[in-house]
């Protein structure tokens, strides 16, 4: 069973490379991460910024899909946070890491485990657009 290293909403600018470090295992030769991170744009439209919104218990929501991570065949350790809150053009969202012997499934279980967190946690976002117009989307 994989050591979960983080399962946090901040409201605080996120560090994935702290994250990684915090990962990192004498026994794993790979240490995969993600950052995602506001973009300028989104379906033709130019946004400024977005808000992050989440449900009191997103928390644990997000142990939730992280769960099935940690039984992975070769997978160490996990980190992963989102923030939320007001972020800018080039704010980080969201930090993930996964620490495990080889590439090949630290690559795999990190693009699955983004997903299961995209589809499974309440984290809602308000976009910002240069039109003066916003949109919500992630919305149940």
């Amino acid at each position: 069973m994989a050591k979960l290293i983080a399962a946090d909403i901040l409201d605080t600018p996120l560090d994935g490379p702290s994250l990684a470090r915090a990962c990192a295992d004498d026994r794993c030769g790979s240490v995969a991460s993600f950052e995602g991170v506001v973009r300028n744009h989104d379906e033709g439209k130019v946004v400024t910024g977005i808000e992050y919104s989440a449900h009191p218990d997103a928390a644990a929501f997000l142990r939730e899909a992280i769960e099935p991570f940690l039984a992975r065949e070769g997978v160490h350790t996990i980190g992963v946070q989102h923030r939320v809150g007001t972020l800018g053009i080039g704010d980080v969202a969201i930090v993930a890491t996964v620490a495990s012997e080889h590439r090949a499934e630290g690559f795999a279980a990190l693009i699955e485990l983004i997903t299961a967190v995209k589809a499974n946690v309440p984290i809602w976002k308000h976009q910002a657009f240069t039109d003066g117009t916003t949109e919500w989307s992630a919305l149940p």
